[in-house]
């Protein structure tokens, strides 16, 4: 007589079981377009800015080796440079690349150019070691190896998140270690927003291309972003959210809002000469800056990134499944579930402190590297 209350109490613990497992939420990788202002001289006179991309669940045993990241990393920030011992992109795990430190709670509150010269310097002789010994610093015209370092120093920057597969991080670790690690920097058509572009054209395929109008076929960091927020709006599954990470204060003046080829020529005149020399063409810049060239992407209440609080860049998204998701473009994908972004990144409960407000005069802010300026 004691097998049925032995069936039933292997029943009812196989049925708890089960339940956990069905109730239990995944957890999907994610990543970020960093979209950085441009600043000092050349950042006036090339407002268009700097892009690199963040990922969540992707490290580097070197800065051109890449792997899966161990439980308690978070992730590295990949872009393609000029002039870093002849190497296409560079990987740099996300807080020393934001503020040339490895721990959050070192990072200062106000720096002078001597502290930001003595961490960048520290850490390139702790960590950047495989790239050789005489990486150039960088000048008015070529970007060097503190572009990569404390980057959150020289210029305000803009994470547009979205949400990965582990499969599609993968399929990106593979690609770009068995890739020829090689240069072929231009700054008109294979800069540093055009390997971002190929990066996120392999997450969503076909979707980011270049376009003649507003930006004269040229790849822009305000269009990419543009583009991801278009596609976005109509994938809710993209699970896009963006945030601030503020530039810290004391070494530089404040980084500029970025601008697009069309919105350059005419927010710094550049087109007057065009005027005297071919009023039409003139008339057409003027014209595709008005239909086109403008569009703002920095919305009001943004949520802000402090060095101690980068926890919504940092941790991995639990999704809520939905039939209702929209298939992705390309069938041979999963579909991704849709997601829903932690409480801590909503704007409403963040203290109007820890808000910000995009510039009057930018639509959208994308930025400029150091001397690399692209």
């Amino acid at each position: 007589m004691q097998v049925l209350p032995n069936m039933r109490t292997i029943f009812l613990r196989v049925f708890a079981f089960s339940l956990v497992i069905l109730s239990s939420r995944s957890v999907f990788p994610q990543a970020a377009v960093l979209l950085e202002e441009p600043y000092g001289v050349f950042g006036e006179l090339n407002p268009t800015g700097h892009a690199a991309l963040y990922f969540e669940h992707i490290c580097a045993d070197t800065p051109v080796h890449l792997r899966r990241c161990l439980p308690d990393e978070t992730g590295i920030v990949i872009s393609r440079y000029k002039g870093i011992a002849g190497y296409d992109w560079v990987a740099i795990p996300l807080v020393p690349y934001l503020y040339a430190v490895e721990d959050p709670d070192r990072v200062p509150t106000k720096v002078d150019q001597e502290t930001v010269d003595r961490l960048r310097d520290h850490y390139r002789e702790l960590r950047l070691a495989d790239l050789g010994d005489k990486l150039p610093k960088g000048n008015f015209f070529n970007g060097g190896w503190t572009e990569m370092v404390g980057v959150s120093y020289d210029r305000r920057m803009y994470a547009f998140r979205f949400a990965t597969t582990p499969a599609q991080d993968d399929a990106l670790i593979a690609r770009l270690n068995a890739t020829p690690n090689e240069s072929h920097f231009n700054i008109l058509f294979n800069n540093c927003a055009d390997f971002d572009r190929s990066i996120l054209n392999s997450y969503f395929p076909h979707k980011f291309g270049r376009t003649l109008l507003p930006d004269l076929g040229i790849t822009t960091p305000k269009h990419l972003a543009y583009s991801l927020e278009k596609y976005a709006s109509h994938h809710p599954q993209t699970d896009l959210t963006i945030f601030v990470i503020p530039q810290v204060p004391g070494y530089r003046h404040g980084s500029n809002s970025t601008d697009g080829v069309a919105e350059s020529f005419i927010k710094r005149g550049y087109v007057l000469p065009i005027i005297v020399l071919n009023p039409y063409v003139a008339g057409g810049i003027l014209a595709d800056y008005l239909i086109r060239g403008r569009y703002p992407l920095i919305p009001r209440g943004t949520p802000v990134l402090q060095p101690d609080d980068l926890q919504p860049l940092t941790q991995m998204l639990e999704p809520e499944l939905t039939e209702s998701s929209p298939r992705p473009d390309n069938p041979d994908t999963p579909v991704q579930p849709s997601l829903k972004v932690p409480a801590v990144a909503s704007p409403s409960t963040l203290a109007p402190s820890q808000q910000i407000e995009p510039p009057a005069n930018a639509p959208s802010p994308i930025q400029e590297k150091s001397t690399n300026h692209e």
